[in-house]
């Protein structure tokens, strides 16, 4: 099968990997997180730096952590779409020029398609079709995996993604970036059932409530104004319960979309990936449900919940071992939707 050199660089996180099939030979990963903490969150402009002054060495590392030299790599692959276009354009820039250097096919990857390949690189066994529960700080998304590059979006948040409300909640609550470790470190020691928080519900036109789509803007406002009550009625914000209180109701509002659009659509495994997938109170919560109604729900190993150049090496050899590959004309997107993603191959 397909070995491949990846590049993920489309938020803050230089990540360079070399996977063969489902098999991960080598995963580097250089965080930012320290860099942006000082900002309270990701800047692009800093973040495209950062990407230029480490990518060099995690691709040196990669390749010397997996004990391989370029003979042995099938196809080179980088991020394009969606992220920062700045971060972006720095990881394609690399994996254009290694594939022109190296005379190896270019493979430009969605990085949603990523993070449900995430959960093949710890059940390799895994086949569609099957539902993809996408949660991350820039996405959130119900998708039927119905093949390789063939996905149908069934649910989406219409406003905040979950990781973004995560980071939001964190900032009024004085938690500091990123959000989502935090609270739910907190919510551990906190009471869920402390502060009733309405769970985001998407109405109809002809009445009723959207069963896949999710908002999240109400809830994060909820926090907002318990906490200017609270701090009104000069009483200390019990910070854990609050904490606990919201994440139970993410974690509830998630698990209850994604078993109905199971269990409508006849799928009886429910896969996980972005970087919400590494939360508690989501793993309980969606593992409790599904075994009352049979169904798998897979999770990634907690290092390939976050960016990482793994889950993007593995759609990368998939795509390729189909005779797939990128012209190297392909440019990066802010914006493509998962839907899109044969758009960025031609056939070998």
């Amino acid at each position: 099968m397909a070995t491949v050199l990846a590049i993920e660089t489309s938020c803050d996180e230089t990540a360079v990997a070399i996977v063969n099939n489902r098999q991960v030979c080598s995963s580097i990963v250089a965080s930012q997180i320290s860099v942006h903490q000082l900002y309270g969150g990701v800047v692009p402009e800093v973040a495209s730096r950062e990407h230029l002054a480490t990518i060099n060495e995690a691709i040196a590392k990669a390749l010397q952590k997996a004990e391989l030299d370029w003979e042995k790599i099938d196809g080179i692959a980088a991020t394009c779409a969606p992220g920062l276009v700045g971060a972006l354009l720095v990881g394609i820039t690399a994996a254009k020029t290694l594939a022109m250097v190296h005379n190896k096919p270019f493979l430009g990857v969605h990085h949603l398609e990523g993070h449900i390949y995430a959960t093949y690189l710890s059940e390799p066994s895994l086949n569609p079709p099957f539902l993809s529960l996408l949660v991350s700080g820039g996405h959130t998304s119900l998708i039927y995996v119905k093949d390789c590059g063939i996905y149908e979006t069934l649910g989406e948040t219409r406003d905040d993604a979950a990781g973004e409300a995560f980071d939001k909640v964190a900032r009024l609550l004085k938690l500091g970036y990123p959000g989502g470790p935090v609270i739910d470190k907190l919510a551990q020691v906190g009471n869920p059932q402390a502060f009733p928080l309405p769970e985001g519900k998407v109405s109809l036109p002809g009445g009723g409530y959207h069963r896949y789509d999710a908002s999240f803007s109400g809830l994060k406002t909820a926090v907002l104004r318990l906490v200017q009550q609270l701090e009104k009625d000069n009483q200390q914000v019990p910070v854990a319960d609050v904490a606990a209180s919201f994440q139970e109701t993410v974690a509830r509002s998630l698990t209850k979309r994604a078993i109905a659009c199971a269990l409508d659509y006849g799928l009886d495994t429910i896969s996980v990936g972005g970087g919400v997938a590494a939360n508690s109170g989501l793993r309980k919560n969606l593992q409790a449900a599904a075994a009352e109604h049979n169904l798998r729900v897979l999770f990634p190993p907690l290092k390939f919940c976050t960016d990482n150049a793994a889950m993007i090496g593995c759609a990368a050899a998939e795509h390729l071992s189909r005779g797939h590959k990128s012209p190297l004309t392909l440019g990066v997107e802010s914006r493509l939707a998962l839907t899109q993603v044969m758009k960025l191959y031609q056939f070998i």
